[in-house]
C-alpha cells in the first residue's frame, strides 16, 4: 500500500528540474536554426546519438560499479529510447518545420494530462489537492494561450505533435518508474536510451533525408544540442526524478515556453500577443501551487549511488 505524505519538495531536485526546463526551452529555437541546413530527423538523430557518444567513456565504470542492467530492465530502457527520441523528439523536429517554436513548446503542456492519468493507474502516485488545482490552472493557461488563433499552415503539424506528445507522456511515466526504483544510476539511465533511440532515428533518417552536408555552424548546433540540451539536461532530469514525481516534473517543464518565447522573439522574430504572455503567467501560478505538496510515493527503494550526488 502507499501512504500519502505532504512535505516540501527537495530544493536540489527542484533546482535540477528548473535548470532542465530552461535548457529544454532553448532547444526548440536552436533546433529551428539548425533545420535551415539539416533535415529534421537527421538533426534529431545526430543530437541524441552524439550525446550518447559523449557519455560513452564514463559508461564502463558505471556498469562495473553497479552491474549490467537485467534483460527486463534493458527492454524498459529500449522503450524509453524509442518513445522519447524516435517517436517524441522525432515528431517534434518534424513539426518544427511548419509550427512556430513557441507553439510547439507550449503544446507540451498537454503532457501532464497523460502523466496524471498514468500516475493514478500505473505508478499509484495520487496527486495532492494542491497538485490537482495547480494542474487545472496550468491547463487553463494552455487554453488561453491559443485564444488568439494559430496560423493556417501550422495546423499541418498538429497531428504530428499529437503523436510526439503521446511518446513523451509514456516516456515521463516509464522514466519515473525506473528512476524511483534506484536500481540503475543516472548516467546509465541517460546513456542507454540515447544510444537506442538516437541510433534508431538515424537509421530511419538517413535513407529518407540522405547524408547531411554540415557546415561549421551546423556542426556547432549539433554539438550544442548534444552536449548541453541532451547529455547534461537528461542527467539533471533523471537525477531529479528520484525525488520528484512524474507529475511534478512535467509541471515544471511546462514553464519552458517562457524561455522559448524570449529566445524566439530575439532570434527568430516570433512574437506573442499580450494574451499569450498572460496565459504563460497563469501557467506559472499553476506550477507554483503544484509544488506545495508531494504526491503519494511507493516505499523507498534501496539506495544506489547516482551521478552528480
Amino acid at each position: 500500500m502507499t501512504t500519502r505524505s505532504a512535505f516540501r519538495v527537495p530544493p536540489l531536485a527542484l533546482l535540477e528540474a528548473s535548470l532542465t526546463m530552461a535548457i529544454w526551452g532553448s532547444s526548440f529555437v536552436v533546433a529551428k536554426v539548425g533545420l535551415r541546413e539539416i533535415g529534421p530527423l537527421t538533426l534529431a538523430g545526430l543530437r541524441y546519438f552524439v550525446a550518447f557518444l559523449m557519455l560513452l567513456p564514463f559508461l564502463p565504470r558505471r556498469l562495473a560499479a553497479h552491474g549490467r542492467p537485467s534483460p527486463g530492465l534493458m527492454r524498459r530502457l529500449a522503450l524509453l529510447g524509442i518513445s522519447a527520441y524516435l517517436v517524441g523528439n522525432g515528431c517534434f523536429f518534424l513539426a518544427l518545420q511548419v509550427v512556430p517554436s513557441t507553439t510547439v513548446s507550449f503544446l507540451m503542456g498537454l503532457i501532464p494530462l497523460l502523466v496524471l492519468a498514468g500516475s493514478l493507474f500505473w505508478l499509484k502516485e495520487n496527486p495532492t489537492w494542491w497538485q490537482a488545482i495547480g494542474m487545472v490552472i496550468c491547463l487553463v493557461g494552455t487554453g488561453l494561450f491559443f485564444t488568439p488563433g494559430i496560423q493556417a499552415q501550422s495546423w499541418r503539424g498538429i497531428p504530428i505533435l499529437g503523436v510526439g506528445i503521446l511518446g513523451f507522456g509514456f516516456f515521463g511515466l516509464l522514466s519515473r518508474s525506473i528512476a524511483r526504483e534506484r536500481k540503475i544510476d543516472s548516467l546509465t539511465l541517460t546513456a542507454i536510451p540515447l544510444a537506442i533511440g538516437g541510433g534508431a532515428l538515424l537509421v530511419v533518417a538517413i535513407p529518407m533525408e540522405g547524408l547531411p552536408h554540415l557546415t561549421v555552424s551546423g556542426v556547432g548546433i549539433v554539438l550544442l544540442l548534444a552536449l548541453v540540451n541532451t547529455a547534461f539536461a537528461y542527467l539533471l532530469y533523471n537525477h531529479a526524478l528520484q525525488s520528484l514525481t512524474a507529475l511534478q516534473m512535467n509541471l515544471v517543464l511546462n514553464l519552458s515556453p517562457f524561455v522559448t518565447a524570449l529566445l524566439a522573439a530575439g532570434i527568430l522574430g516570433e512574437k506573442l500577443t499580450p494574451v499569450q504572455w498572460a496565459a504563460m503567467v497563469v501557467a506559472t501560478v499553476g506550477v507554483a501551487l503544484a509544488q506545495r505538496g508531494q504526491a503519494a510515493e511507493s516505499p523507498p527503494a534501496s539506495s544506489v549511488p547516482v551521478a552528480g550526488r
